[in-house]
């Protein structure tokens, strides 16, 4: 399975938080010319200092960003603004032949809207972490297309990364039990 590079393109990240200020790190060291960020959050800003190689990082609208992204990947939350933020609108207005990557959640993103826009050309590429409904039937079409790639939700599996998720739960459990404040506590 080949590709285009990241060498001196644009990468947008939906979502600028924890897990997307970590892939702009990690995207950083495939050589883009600039990253786009897009976040509900105040922005994070610049961490680029005197003699830094790394890629400008820029704060943009959602529109501008995916006008000007070869490749956009989704970090961000899923709430009722995200629910199928990535649909056949939003997939119009990136430059045809861009890549999309989903490491969110499912639900942001339409996907009949990306089968259709892989099989027109408007996307070249498609990664899927993620999908709805979780997993994909074996004979899904963006299973079987062949500039789709589909992960079954293992883009934390690393085994520091469980035994973090192990550990915090335990933690969670106890304070919970001993009726402290929890250390990440899910609020409704």
């Amino acid at each position: 399975m080949c590709g285009p590079g990241l060498a001196g393109k644009t990468v947008g990240l939906v979502g600028y938080g924890r897990i997307g200020q970590a892939v702009a790190d990690m995207v950083s060291a495939f050589g883009p010319a600039r990253i786009l960020y897009s976040t509900s959050r105040s922005p994070a800003g610049d961490t680029a200092v005197d003699g830094d190689s790394r890629p400008p990082r820029v704060h943009v609208s959602l529109e501008d960003l995916l006008r000007h992204s070869d490749a956009v990947v989704l970090t961000c939350r899923l709430s009722d603004e995200t629910r199928h933020l990535i649909r056949a609108e939003t997939l119009g207005l990136m430059p045809r032949g861009a890549m999309l990557i989903n490491t969110a959640r499912g639900g942001c993103v339409k996907q009949d809207d990306v089968l259709e826009a892989l099989n027109s050309g408007q996307l070249s590429g498609v990664g899927l972490d993620v999908t709805d409904p979780e997993p994909l039937a074996p004979d899904h079409p963006l299973v079987l297309h062949p500039r789709c790639l589909v992960l079954p939700h293992v883009g934390s599996a690393t085994v520091a990364a469980r035994e973090a998720m192990a550990r915090l739960a335990i933690d969670n459990a106890i304070a919970g039990l001993l009726g402290l404040d929890m250390l990440a506590e899910l609020k409704f």
